[in-house]
């Protein structure tokens, strides 16, 4: 399951964010992320999905 979360955070970071924590703060975090570049959304999409 989680590889198919990490597939979806570097396609949608938000939303593999959003299957891991749902509304939480971090989601919020990734999607400003994602807004100021792409990369880093993915990133800390990323790490948030393989720390839990």
């Amino acid at each position: 399951m989680d590889l198919f979360r990490i597939l979806i955070a570097i396609l949608l970071p938000p939303l593999g964010v959003f299957l891991q924590v749902g509304f939480a703060g971090a989601f919020w975090l990734n999607i400003l992320l994602t807004l100021l570049g792409y990369i880093p959304g993915i990133v800390h999409a990323v790490w948030i999905i393989a720390k839990r």
